[in-house]
């Protein structure tokens, strides 16, 4: 193994020593990672799924089927704490997927030991193909030092993995996965008074009709377990965006990117399903899901019975996605959608993508590069209803980097199970840095300088929007703390007046305003790790003071306490206002199977305060009992004035039985 950071391809500081085995149902990974400090290891997380970000760690990269573009992380730390994650890009991993595998570490008078079994079933994969992409990663974090097995370019990924041979035999049993679960809860509307108690089973169903390829049926579907979202203040004209963590729309997501977009523009976002536009959840009676590999070719299917809900009529959706991996690392594909779940008027979205990517050139650097076209069809609308982008970036972590791109999204383009916030518009994007990496300063690890220029024109003529980001300097230490100046100079031109706050309207014109920041956050890795932010300028005909900063403290393996604070100042001709967002955790793990997880958080925007508390209880993976709280009150102040607004106390037990 080498270090990749902080000095690529050198020798690491602490010896690692891998062994690999397999039986015809698991995939065994034993590690002995030697540390001549043990009692100077970092291992303060003991809360299953959290991050390990800040931890020693051990990481397994796994492409099963050798193709460079997607695959599985399976990361462990001391303590034996699990997350995982599925790569969306050969680059880009969505943590939020979980998958069924074991893991036990221990620190001895040596360093630390784990031992990994991943389970086949857990996997897609083509039992013809005996040779899977590979490749390991440790942390050393109180050293900021990074290790791998192959990397490239200061890269572990899917796309940068090395190889693993001879895997042949191995099995998935009938392939069956039953997982039943029951839900009672209690919810009360503090504001009328009444309360219900309520009873649901649900059924997961999943099922691999062949080792590559997985059917997933959901009868009453229910999502009291998952993580609330945090909360987000809008000071801008255009929606927000808020990730997925609902596991049944997460399995296997990498099947349904299109065209290496994230947000707006989307053709298929998950959240559009089961949820109202306010957040309510919303009753999924039984959904059906296909997705896997068959030969080059990635297929996913989905199709949901969504229930009716205040004046929408209970409705069908469906989305059908399948691509082809072409060249080396390339794709293309195409996507298409049938349903409108938050409207009674039709839509279907049809869509084809190409992605591109090149990680062998003889400069060391990779290319990548996307182009899409999409056509949606509403009811009523037989024009402007489509879109399309291309863009080229060179994604390098030492020396140059850039992108450009561009993209038309029409008046009329409505993915109604998709994500759209800004439609009528063309945008243009460049962005080029440059990362300077020392090998032998004294103090430096790293020093970057960037720009940004994002605009966005009117269809129509005329600039709507653009956006100017220059970071002149931002440096991290040897020992992880970083520092950063910027400037930003942002361009609004509006045509029709907006009303910022209650009361407060920004009247239409042309506003160009500059900010100056700076930045500045110790190493995470630390047992205290205060990070601040303070931003100063003007803002539209006015000015603003925005203060972003926040302390995590973590001073053993059961505790983390956090908090966090957002702040704006904003004066303008029409009036003045503040906005606040705090936010709370305050986590403890008995051990590696009990924990408690606790969110608290206030804006002053909304006028609300809510509590999420989440007993967890996992005594192997895939077995799971959930106690969660979920407590909403209305606030005249930074909890103050608290009044009880609505609560639901849910009691949740989940088995998966393997067959």
């Amino acid at each position: 193994m080498h270090q990749f950071d902080p000095i690529d391809h050198s020798t690491p500081t602490e010896n690692t020593e891998l062994y690999l085995t397999y039986d015809e149902d698991f995939l065994y990974v034993g590690a002995r990672l030697w540390d001549s400090e043990p009692d100077q290891i970092t291992a303060r997380q003991m809360v299953q799924g959290q991050t390990l970000q800040f931890d020693d760690a051990l990481t397994i990269y796994l492409d099963p089927f050798n193709n460079k573009r997607t695959g599985y992380s399976f990361e462990v730390n001391p303590n034996g704490v699990r997350i995982d994650g599925i790569f969306e890009t050969p680059s880009e991993i969505n943590r939020d997927w979980e998958g069924i595998w074991f893991a036990e570490s221990s620190i001895d008078a040596t360093g630390w030991a784990t031992e990994i079994a991943i389970p086949f079933k857990t996997l897609n994969f083509d039992p013809s193909n005996s040779d899977w992409g590979f490749t390991a990663k440790r942390k050393i974090a109180r050293k900021q030092e990074q290790i791998a097995w192959v990397s490239y370019n200061r890269q572990v990924n899917p796309g940068t993995s090395g190889l693993l041979t001879g895997l042949t035999g191995v099995q998935q049993g009938l392939g069956l996965d039953l997982v039943p679960s029951l839900v009672v809860s209690e919810s009360k509307n503090f504001a009328t008074g009444l309360s219900d108690v309520d009873t649901e089973p649900a059924l997961d169903v999943f099922y691999k009709f062949t080792p590559s390829m997985t059917g997933v049926l959901t009868v009453n579907t229910d999502f009291s377990a998952t993580e609330i979202d945090d909360r987000q203040i809008n000071l801008t004209r255009f929606s927000l965006f808020f990730p997925e963590k609902r596991d049944f729309f997460l399995q296997d997501v990498d099947i349904f990117s299109f065209g290496g977009l994230n947000q707006n523009g989307m053709p298929f976002f998950s959240r559009r399903v089961g949820l109202s536009q306010t957040g309510q959840p919303v009753d999924l009676e039984v959904g059906a899901k296909l997705t896997g590999r068959v030969g080059r070719w990635n297929v996913g299917v989905l199709d949901v019975q969504q229930d009716n809900f205040q004046e929408v009529d209970a409705s069908s959706l469906f989305v059908g996605r399948v691509s082809a991996n072409i060249l080396s690392e390339s794709s293309v594909g195409l996507i298409a959608t049938n349903g409108n779940p938050q409207s009674n008027i039709d839509n279907s979205l049809a869509g084809v993508d190409f992605r591109y990517r090149k990680t062998d050139l003889p400069s060391g650097r990779t290319v990548e590069g996307e182009a899409w076209y999409q056509q949606s069809d509403t009811e009523g609308i037989d024009s402007d209803d489509s879109a399309f982008g291309l863009r080229i970036s060179s994604p390098n972590n030492v020396g140059l980097e850039g992108r450009l791109g561009f993209s038309r999204i029409e008046e009329n383009f409505n993915p109604a199970l998709g994500f759209v916030n800004r439609s009528g518009v063309d945008q243009t994007e460049f962005s080029v840095g440059y990362t300077r990496r020392p090998s032998d300063h004294p103090w430096l690890r790293s020093m970057e300088q960037g720009f940004l220029y994002r605009r966005f024109d009117r269809i129509t003529g005329g600039l709507e929007s653009s956006f100017m980001f220059v970071q002149p300097v931002e440096f991290e230490t040897n020992s992880g703390n970083q520092y950063g100046t910027q400037f930003t100079r942002e361009r609004e031109v509006l045509l029709e007046a907006f009303e910022i706050s209650d009361g407060i309207v920004i009247p239409p014109g042309d506003y160009e305003f500059d900010r100056y920041g700076i930045e500045a956050e110790r190493a995470r890795e630390r047992a205290l790790a205060p990070r601040f932010e303070l931003t100063s300028g003007d803002f539209f005909d006015g000015d603003r003071l925005e203060i972003i900063g926040g302390v995590d403290w973590r001073p053993s393996s059961s505790v983390f306490l956090g908090f966090g604070y957002e702040y704006n100042d904003i004066e303008l001709p029409g009036g003045s206002f503040t906005t606040r967002l705090i936010q709370i955790n305050a986590n403890y793990a008995f051990n590696v199977r009990w924990s408690w997880v606790n969110l608290v958080q206030y804006d002053n925007v909304s006028g609300s305060a809510g509590i999420n508390s989440r007993l967890r209880w996992s005594p192997r993976a895939g077995q799971d009992l959930f106690v969660v709280l979920n407590h909403g009150f209305t606030a005249t102040g930074s909890f103050s004035g608290l009044q009880s607004e609505r609560s639901q106390l849910s009691v949740k037990y989940t088995h998966t039985f393997r067959l």
